[in-house]
């Protein structure tokens, strides 16, 4: 069976840095452990004035087709996965193809073009579709172009103001990939909830700790429903485990609870059953508050064990990263995690090559998906190439008042004019409106 998955991945980060425990905790009258511990986060990236999801998304496309030779020719679809867009009927990658359009001779009129919304999970339904296309056969030979890019912005004095963020990730999808194959098996979880959506508005409506319950609860049925197609998920069988990552501080949430779920049964839950017992079952107690208060007791014992931490240090630790810099990236996030945890391998010598990543994704409303990636010989080669911590590094650190003139720039609602604070180069850019109230882009050599 042939081999399908990503080829290569581009990053492209917003052009602007809220450091939130120097500038915006001094702001809020927090304690910047708040958010560095809390939510695990040192910083934000923000979009330049000139910047939005069609200049971040066309441009960490425009990277990678230069850096793999590409032409229009080579791409049979182009999927955008986002939920900041700014139009309920034209999509997302049809702005995307226009601004490539402007610097190939090339054209993507035969092209399938679309948009996927659920919230976060819509980067991975994408490579989904394009991974059913190819294995349908109806790709021609071609590869399909994914592109997750979101701001994620919240109101002013929201709770998740300080996990806002703003970037795009762009991956080739194609037969025999040189980065990562993708397993046939995956394992959802879903239902409808109200955790977090936006009704006609741009800004979030969220219930905080509902939202994490549901998480949580859809990330543990889609591992049931992975396992009940894969087999058992082992331990020592996954590398390292990307996750969606709204803030570190959730991940480390959900790592607990699949760490539980994974052991269960198992000899590492006998190796600590000395020294925090063994896992509570329903048919040890009476009635289900006595067994889930059991469980919590449980989980933050084992949340303590050195064995746990030494696990999640190799494992869950190294994908969040990038994340920690530039916030959440709502589509993106997911596939932030999956190239910081490369990252790290590469930086440390590790071979990879045949080692397998559990990737799982989220999106409110609600949504889980959980598969396997297994790494492919020459993956060195392209995550060598990417340069989001060069980016990252040459953000502009903006002040907390520039940074309230940025969030009203990308208020919807305002249409506020801010002068750049950073100079474009070699890059798409926002040129303003057109006479069907559409947005304009031009290529700034």
């Amino acid at each position: 069976m042939t081999a399908v998955g990503i080829d290569a991945v581009e990053i492209w980060t917003g052009k602007l840095k809220l450091d939130l425990p120097e500038t915006f905790a001094p702001q809020k009258g927090d304690d910047p452990a708040k958010y560095t511990k809390g939510l695990g986060l040192n910083a934000s990236s923000f979009p330049d004035a000139y910047e939005d999801i069609v200049t971040m998304g066309a441009n960490a496309a425009y990277k990678l087709m230069e850096r793999k030779g590409l032409e229009p020719d080579d791409i049979g679809r182009i999927d955008v996965a986002t939920e900041s867009a700014f139009d309920n009927s034209k999509p997302v990658s049809t702005y995307v193809a226009g601004c490539l359009e402007d610097v190939y001779e090339g054209d993507f009129h035969h092209a399938n073009k679309g948009e996927r919304k659920f919230a976060c999970i819509a980067g991975t339904q994408s490579i989904d579709d394009a991974y059913n296309w190819i294995k349908a056969g109806r790709n021609r030979g071609r590869g399909a172009l994914v592109i997750a890019t979101d701001t994620a912005l919240y109101a002013r004095g929201d709770a998740g103001e300080a996990t806002q963020g703003a970037g795009a990730v762009a991956m080739y999808i194609t037969e025999d990939p040189s980065l990562v194959e993708i397993s046939h098996e995956q394992g959802y979880g879903s239902a409808d909830e109200t955790d977090f959506l936006k009704p006609n508005q741009q800004f979030p409506s969220v219930d905080g700790k509902r939202s994490v319950q549901v998480y949580l609860a859809r990330m543990r049925e889609a591992l049931e429903d992975y396992e009940s197609v894969a087999g058992d998920v082992e331990l020592d069988g996954f590398e390292y485990a990307p996750f969606h990552t709204p803030f570190p501080g959730m991940v480390r949430k959900a790592a607990l609870l699949a760490y539980r779920h994974v052991i269960r049964g198992t000899e590492h839950e006998d190796d600590l059953a000395g020294e925090i017992g063994r896992q509570p079952r329903p048919d040890e107690f009476d009635d289900e508050e006595a067994y889930q208060e059991a469980i919590r007791e449980y989980m933050d014992a084992l949340g303590d064990t050195e064995k746990y931490q030494d696990w999640y240090a190799e494992v869950i630790d190294p994908t969040l990263s990038i994340s920690r810099e530039v916030g959440n990236w709502y589509t993106g996030s997911v596939h932030i995690a999956r190239m910081s945890a490369l990252i790290e391998a590469a930086e440390e010598g590790t071979e990879m090559a045949g080692k397998t990543l559990l990737v799982g994704s989220y999106g409110s409303g609600a949504q889980a998906e959980i598969h396997a990636e297994t790494v492919v010989d020459g993956w060195q080669d392209e995550i060598e190439a990417c340069d989001i911590y060069d980016q990252i590094d040459d953000r502009y650190d903006i002040s907390f008042s520039e940074y309230e003139q940025v969030h009203d720039r990308h208020n919807h609602e305002k249409r506020v004019e801010l002068e750049p604070f950073t100079q474009p180069e070699g890059e798409f850019v926002f040129d303003g409106w057109g006479p069907m109230n559409e947005r304009k882009y031009t290529f700034v050599e």
